[in-house]
């Protein structure tokens, strides 16, 4: 019997799901709004490079071409390596593009017969409750008018019909038409990711919000959504206030500083120091070396760990503290952050775990000396005629543009996919609780449904391969998953790792400092030996990375 799955969303997780379901012998079908693959790398800011060192942001079966000899290739490479990845693999041809999923629709089993349920989908099994998902989709496909006849009058009512302003325009020749269909699907997967269409809009109280200002108010989706000749100009006189101090926003305050100089200085506005690094090589050493292996693993609580972990992990506490301390006074010297009044209050090893760490654009610190990027903090702000009024200063903050880096809301996102009240309700979860993924990827009580890529890591290609894997093991039966019970325990756990380490941060779900006891529990699963290095050093001291698991 053939199985179709539906992937939603075709960016680095959503191929990776359509490449590991084909290998399976699955039938993906990936459904696409835009019109190319590639997810938030298809339109972002000019100057904005990979985060995360080359070697870690890989496939592990499509290493990255000789040609590309910088560690953080730029927008246009990772596009490109992410399209070569797709052809190579024969991707596109499982692909509907300008296909939105407006919905996803649960038919089986009824709530209160669902909630009865010991195991996942009734008996464990992906597939074992013999419902069917309705994927409701709209795709724009392009209606020549001449499909209508050749005569002006029946132009004009295909022109009204799609609201087009025709008195006194030319009409077109080829028009978007919108047609809704509905998909019956075995399985989802949702890709849909959690940096991109739901932008998080600060809220104001009544007169205080954009509407009483004078300028224009965008946030930085649309501000990379532009061309980037377009964006330079919109910019190009302005005087611009950016709200936010994550990649965003430090890359949109590059851009403007280069297109205004001293004379329109570019203002930062933000809530809260952070450990952006300049490089991945604090005092020339690889960071991956203190983060990324074993033993570094060792110095934290893991979840599930035994009483043996747990005791090594509180004598090794001073050892944490220097290996932060390490990396802090490596970027405290390099960017001169003292000078500027830039030293945040809390750890390195906080920010690494709560995956908030960002590349300093070069030369980002000189902009400030030199006073074209002017840092600002505030707790909070308000708008006014004139600008911005900061909390605490008497005078308004005068601008022309503001750009909200302030991030997205990649849970209502997630939440909003779901006709049922009750899966909303389960996917979203408690406020003050981690979104409840069971291994990151399956809600324990919504059957027949995956999601990946929405937790984060320091690397998400990597982490997204890893999952797809499992998914694609555990879609072919070869191992099942444990009782929901058990399951919504490990939940528990991981939730508890999450707020520990990641204090006010851990709604973003993040595994950066622990990704190799994460995977460890994903190759158990798949009945993988987790141990990938040769050797007790190696295996103890030596980095991690995606070319480790690249067999079995």
């Amino acid at each position: 019997m053939e199985r179709q799955v539906a992937i939603i969303g075709a960016g680095i997780s959503g191929l990776l799901a359509c490449k590991y379901t084909l290998s399976k012998g699955f039938h993906p079908i990936v459904f696409e709004a835009k019109s190319s693959i590639g997810g938030v790398w298809t339109k972002t800011v000019e100057t904005t490079k990979l985060q995360t060192p080359k070697p870690v942001y890989q496939f592990s079966d499509f290493p990255w071409p000789s040609t590309v000899e910088e560690d953080f290739p730029n927008q246009h490479q990772v596009f490109d390596y992410i399209q070569s990845y797709a052809n190579h693999f024969d991707l596109l041809r499982h692909i509907k593009f300008n296909t939105k999923v407006l919905s996803i629709e649960y038919e089986g089993p009824s709530e209160e017969e669902m909630q009865s349920w010991s195991m996942w989908g009734g008996i464990g099994d992906p597939f074992g409750s013999k419902g069917k998902w309705k994927v409701m989709v709209e795709d724009a496909q392009s209606f020549s008018t001449e499909d209508l006849g050749s005569t002006d009058a029946a132009r004009r009512v295909l022109h009204r019909s799609l609201t087009w302003p025709d008195a006194g325009v030319q009409p077109p020749t080829q028009l978007p038409v919108h047609r809704c269909h509905v998909h019956l699907v075995d399985f989802v997967i949702l890709c849909i990711g959690r940096f991109s269409d739901f932008p998080n809009i600060p809220e104001f109280p009544p007169n205080q919000g954009p509407e009483v200002f004078h300028g224009k108010v965008m946030h930085s989706m649309d501000y990379a959504a532009m061309d980037y000749k377009n964006a330079a100009d919109f910019v190009k006189g302005k005087q611009v206030t950016v709200v936010g101090f994550q990649k965003y926003a430090l890359d949109i305050a590059m851009e403007c500083s280069v297109a205004n100089g001293t004379e329109h200085p570019c203002t930062v506005l933000y809530k809260m120091e952070h450990w952006n690094v300049p490089d991945y090589l604090p005092w020339g050493v690889p960071l991956t070396y203190l983060y990324f292996s074993r033993f570094s693993e060792l110095l934290v609580h893991k979840p599930g760990e035994g009483f043996l972990l747990s005791l090594l992990a509180t004598l090794l506490f001073p050892v944490r503290w220097a290996f932060s301390k390490f990396v802090e006074s490596h970027i405290e010297n390099k960017l001169r952050l003292a000078k500027f009044g830039m030293v945040p209050k809390h750890s390195f090893h906080k920010e690494i775990n709560s995956c908030l760490i960002a590349t300093v654009p070069e030369k980002f610190y000189d902009k400030v000396e030199e006073g074209s990027i002017n840092l600002k903090k505030s707790k909070s702000f308000s708008f006014c005629k004139e600008g911005i009024l900061v909390n605490g200063e008497a005078q308004p903050l005068k601008t022309d543009l503001v750009i909200l880096a302030t991030g997205f809301q990649g849970d209502k996102k997630l939440k909003g996919i779901f006709v049922s009240p009750t899966f909303k309700d389960y996917i979203a979860g408690s406020l003050d609780a981690t979104v409840p993924l069971y291994r990151e990827c399956i809600h324990p009580r919504i059957p027949q449904l995956a999601v990946i890529g929405f937790s984060e890591s320091i690397s998400n290609l990597y982490t997204s391969e890893m999952r797809c894997r499992w998914l694609a093991e555990l879609l072919d039966s070869t191992f099942k998953l444990p009782s929901i019970k058990e399951m919504e325990k490990d939940v528990a756990k991981w939730d508890e790792y999450m707020k520990r380490y990641s204090g006010q941060y851990y709604r973003r779900s993040c595994i950066g400092a622990l990704h190799i006891w994460y995977n460890d529990q994903l190759c158990k699963d798949m009945g993988w030996n987790p141990k990938r290095k040769k050797g007790f050093i190696a295996e103890l001291f030596e980095p991690y990375g995606p070319l480790d698991y690249a067999s079995q």
